[in-house]
This record gives C-alpha cells, sequence and structure tokens, in this order.
C-alpha cells in the first residue's frame, strides 16, 4: 500500500529519508540552462546518493533542445547504471522528453499520454521582405563563409541549407539508434515509427514505444520492487535560491492566465471527452 507522498527539497543527498523513491519531474520545454540544467544535476547527486534506492522520473513535457535532451539522456543513463529508474509519463513524453527517458529500465505511461514524436526540426524567422519594407539594412561582414548560418535578416544560402539539413540528419539518426538500442527494436522498425508522429500511451505500449501503461504509482511500484524496498516515495529537487523560485512563480502565473486565454479563444487541441 502506498503511503502519503512528501515534498521534500533536495539540498544535500542526506536530507532524503533513507529507503524511500525519489520522484523526480521533468516538466516543461527542455533548454540548455535553467530547469534542464538543474534536473541534470539533481539526478547526478540521486546517483551518488546511498539512501535513495531507485528513481522515478515523472514526465510532462513536449521535448526541446537535441543537445540538452541528449545530455539528459547520458544521466539517467548514468543512474540507471547505479540503480533502478523508471520513467512514467503522464502527459506528454514527446520528442527529447521521450529521447531522455530512454535510458530508464522501464517505461510506464497513462492510457492518454502522448508519446513519441521521434524526429528532428530545425525552424527559424526569416525576415527579409519584412526588414526592406521597414527600409533596414543589416551590414554583415563574416570570416568563414558560412558563420552566421541561419540569421534571421537573410535567407540561406544553398550551401548553409544543405548543411544545416545534414546535422538534423545526423542528430536524427542519433535518436532512431537511442531508440533502437533501448526499446530492443529493428533499426527497421523504428524508422517506421520515426515521422514525427505521436501516438497515446496504450498504443506506444502495442508498438513497444513503453513498457506498460500505468500511472505514477505504478511506476513507483515498480522501482520499489526492483529495488526490494517498500512503495514509499516523495518528490525532490534541487533547494533554489528565494529570488530565483519568486521569479519562476510569477514567470509561471503569467504563462498559465496566457494559455487559460488562448484556451478560451482557440480551443485546446487535445480535448477530454
Amino acid at each position: 500500500m502506498f503511503r502519503a507522498m512528501r515534498f521534500l527539497p533536495l539540498s544535500l543527498p542526506r536530507r532524503f529519508p533513507a529507503g524511500r523513491v525519489a520522484v523526480v519531474r521533468l516538466y516543461g520545454p527542455i533548454a540548455g540552462a535553467g530547469r534542464t540544467a538543474e534536473l541534470a544535476e539533481t539526478l547526478r547527486r540521486l546517483r551518488l546518493a546511498r539512501r535513495v534506492p531507485a528513481v522515478v522520473v515523472d514526465v510532462d513535457s513536449g521535448g526541446g533542445g537535441a543537445s540538452a535532451s541528449d545530455d539528459l539522456y547520458l544521466a539517467v543513463e548514468r543512474l540507471a547504471a547505479a540503480k533502478p529508474v523508471v520513467a512514467s509519463i503522464r502527459g506528454t513524453g514527446a520528442s527529447g522528453a521521450y529521447l531522455a527517458v530512454l535510458a530508464a529500465h522501464r517505461i510506464v505511461a497513462n492510457p492518454t499520454a502522448i508519446v513519441g514524436s521521434i524526429g528532428v526540426i530545425a525552424a527559424g524567422p526569416r525576415v527579409p521582405r519584412l526588414l526592406e519594407r521597414l527600409g533596414v539594412t543589416v551590414s554583415e561582414r563574416r570570416a568563414g563563409r558560412l558563420k552566421g548560418m541561419g540569421a534571421p535578416w537573410r535567407e540561406d544560402t544553398p550551401e548553409e541549407a544543405e548543411k544545416e539539413q545534414d546535422l538534423v540528419d545526423a542528430i536524427y539518426e542519433r535518436f532512431v539508434a537511442r531508440v533502437a538500442q533501448a526499446r530492443r527494436l529493428p533499426d527497421a522498425t523504428v524508422r517506421e515509427l520515426a515521422t514525427g508522429e505521436v501516438w497515446l500511451g496504450d498504443r506506444a505500449a502495442e508498438l513497444g514505444l513503453v513498457d506498460e501503461v500505468g500511472d505514477l504509482e505504478r511506476a513507483v511500484e515498480i522501482a520499489a520492487e526492483m529495488a526490494h524496498v517498500a512503495a514509499r516515495w516523495g518528490i525532490v529537487r534541487l533547494r533554489r535560491p528565494l529570488f530565483g523560485r519568486l521569479v519562476d512563480r510569477f514567470a509561471a502565473s503569467i504563462a498559465r492566465s496566457l494559455a487559460d486565454e488562448l484556451e478560451l479563444r482557440a480551443g485546446d487541441r487535445y480535448r477530454s471527452l
């Protein structure tokens, strides 16, 4: 039976009660700094914490930067080499977020979770015609013919476009290889799935992208069984300075208000019936 959940900020590994499964949240966009870096550091500390027998990564993220996502994958891989790790996709586990938890020993997804989006995209605005209408010109001096590739004030040269596509293809190949290795799927099968599309959790289980359908508590049960401990758990995170926490709360409040307004105006893309 599950006992009451406790929130246990992690400033030092010794603060976490011995024998309890640690739950770490991977929520929101994955970027190269800020919360993503903090999550990688939290995973490192949990790997070294003798009192923590197992870890569950609680996922609700649509992904983000390729490098940052792969960095989290490596952090989870190192953690999984030291102790049981289970991923729980409760809302969205797509693109870079799915990549990040591939190294977990088991992946559990809610039946209506959004899973997949195995693919890579590079996008950026090009505004030369807008600048022309505004009467704005940009002076550019370069050393190295590909320096400044992707600059928004001009269109890509054919060579720049080809180089960027090469980078996207290389990242895609690494993503496909990670999925094939972690999910023990043939390369050809993964490529059939690596179209950028998403599936609900129950279909993802049928395709072999996750191990089973279940919620966060089921993921904790699995992690506890693997570690031979009771299914008791607590949420952990690095203790952040007060100012940083206040700024985050203010930004989150604005984001929620904006999201509510957009939903009222346009409707939610995935509605619950």
